[in-house]
This record gives C-alpha cells, sequence and structure tokens, in this order.
C-alpha cells in the first residue's frame, strides 16, 4: 500500500513538473525584449565576455575595462535598458523550452561565426606583385 502512495505522489510530481515548465512562472513584461533581439543581445554578450577572459591580461586597453562594462556597451548598442533586459531575461528563462530555443539560436549563430572566422584562416591569400 505505501509502495502504491509512493508511485502515485511520485506521478502527481512529475506531471506538475512537467505542466510547471509550460507556463510562465514570472509575468511578462511590457516591454519585453523581442526573441530575435535577446538572440542578438544574447551573442553580443558572449562575443563581449570571450574577448574580455581572453585578452584582460594581454592588453593594456582591456585592464581598464570591466566585465560590467562590457555588458553595459551591449545594452547601448541595442538600446535597451538594464531593467528591461533583466525582465526579459528572467521572463524568458522562466519558460524552460522557450529560453533553450532562444539560447539554441545564440550557439548556432555563434557556432557560424566561429566557422566562418575559421573559414578566413584558411583561405590562401593572393599577394600578386606587379
Amino acid at each position: 500500500m505505501a509502495s502504491k502512495f509512493r508511485i502515485l505522489i511520485l506521478v502527481f510530481l512529475m506531471g506538475w513538473i512537467f505542466s510547471s515548465c509550460e507556463k510562465p512562472v514570472v509575468e511578462k513584461p511590457k516591454d519585453l525584449v523581442s526573441k530575435d533581439k535577446m538572440v542578438d543581445m544574447l551573442t553580443d554578450i558572449h562575443i563581449s565576455e570571450s574577448m574580455y577572459q581572453t585578452r584582460r591580461y594581454t592588453s593594456q586597453d582591456m585592464r581598464r575595462i570591466t566585465e560590467t562594462d562590457l555588458y553595459y556597451s551591449v545594452l547601448k548598442k541595442h538600446e535597451v535598458a538594464d531593467s528591461t533586459f533583466e525582465r526579459s531575461l528572467i521572463y524568458y528563462s522562466s519558460l524552460p523550452k522557450e529560453y533553450e530555443r532562444i539560447y539554441s539560436r545564440v550557439l548556432s549563430r555563434l557556432g557560424e561565426m566561429e566557422q566562418e572566422i575559421n573559414n578566413q584562416k584558411q583561405q590562401p591569400v593572393d599577394i600578386n606583385v606587379q
């Protein structure tokens, strides 16, 4: 009897967890950043973080910049207030499947950019001197 009760509770919890993944836990903000713009912004944030991490010890200019400066530069580029971005990020992250779709697009775009850079490195340079 106790085993059936545990199974019933487990099934109930699993159903509750899966159904809660579809419903927003957070109310949709009025100034929600569009999914496309969120993909652009997250891509830029990842590029900025990568640039900062790879150059912060070797570049004098990067030593004067903080990660926060880079974050705000992305917000400025996209003309989005930090509070708007944060509310939008919290909203999208409260919808796991939607957030996963957004991040899949970000990772895909970053992969395409990396591939493009790798292709440029492999192309021979024409040095015809006349």
